[in-house]
């Protein structure tokens, strides 16, 4: 059984399977936003490439740093991350899931934002410390909105928080079917937007601007993680919707490739939104999400309540 719990959490479907699917979706985001720009785009390992580069790289620590906190945040984060693929992975692929999975996310994904924001503040660096106080405020902006997108399917499931028991509820009807799962569905996509800062939501990060922000001074290994993180995210999120929303994956002969459309899709939804959207004013983001997407966020849930 432990044997089991290791596989799942170190190779299928947690880091491994996560970090190389990551990175290759990585590539193809990065391929389409070349041809968005008429560029032809970088190689196939490209990704790959850098990661192992910069873990060949010396990491450079600030003087002034807190430097336990700038060296524990980006593995933190990590572990954080693969721990999230896990227990999605397992529900996606295997059916294997516990009482309150769906909260653990939550709060799992909390505390990635939680270190983005330790790791800024250790370095002692003034755009690092604008950057970390943009990450806040955007936490701030987008969490409640995704919180009450998770309790639409929380509710049309009958009230259940246990991930299998919400795609169990699914196989008489996908709840993107639905008004209030279609609406819960394109404001969980924003928000997720929010969650990875990807235009127009890159205000942490705002490489024009304040130069990475809050990863300003992270160099060689350190970096190396922090991107990762960041490719993994786009496993762990459309993952997360294609579950709570579409169903889950089925492996029943033509289904594989209906599964594997619906990740692309909301992968290529995401890389659109990105390329075709300007970066957003901190303010700007902050009214969008309570003035616009958390109100129509509650209209969903009061829908999926009556059923609609």
């Amino acid at each position: 059984m432990n044997f089991e719990l290791f596989f799942y959490l170190l190779v299928f479907p947690g880091f491994l399977f996560t970090a190389i699917l990551g990175l290759t979706v990585g590539w193809v985001d990065r391929k389409v936003s070349a041809r968005f720009q008429y560029r032809v785009g970088p190689p196939f390992l490209q990704n790959f490439n850098d990661f192992f580069k910069l873990l060949g790289k010396e990491t450079i620590v600030v003087k002034d740093s807190v430097k336990s906190m700038f060296v524990i945040a980006p593995f933190v984060s990590f572990a954080m991350l693969a721990l999230v693929s896990t227990i999605i992975g397992t529900s996606l692929f295997f059916n294997i899931s516990f009482g309150g999975d769906l909260i653990v996310i939550m709060y799992l994904l909390m505390i990635f934002s939680v270190m983005v924001v330790i790791g800024g503040s250790s370095t002692g660096n003034v755009y690092s410390s604008i950057g970390f106080g943009r990450e806040i405020k955007l936490l701030l902006a987008d969490e409640l909105a995704f919180i009450l997108v998770l309790l639409v399917p929380i509710i049309k499931s009958g009230y259940q928080i246990n991930l299998e028991n919400i795609l169990t509820a699914q196989v008489n009807g996908m709840f993107i079917n639905s008004a209030s799962g279609i609406i819960a569905f394109i404001i969980g996509l924003l928000c997720i937007q929010a969650k990875m800062t990807l235009p127009p939501f890159q205000i942490p990060e705002a490489e024009t601007e304040i130069v990475e922000g809050p990863f300003m001074e992270y160099s060689g290994p350190l970096l190396a993680f922090w991107k990762l993180n960041h490719f993994m995210m786009y496993v762990i999120f459309p993952f997360l919707l294609v579950l709570l929303f579409w169903g889950g994956f089925s492996f029943n002969g033509i289904d594989i490739l209906w599964s594997v459309l619906k990740y692309l899709l909301i992968v290529v939804l995401m890389i659109i939104i990105k390329n075709t959207n300007p970066r957003v004013r901190i303010d700007t983001a902050l009214s969008f999400f309570w003035k616009y997407a958390t109100p129509l966020t509650l209209i969903a849930i009061v829908l999926a309540v009556f059923g609609y």
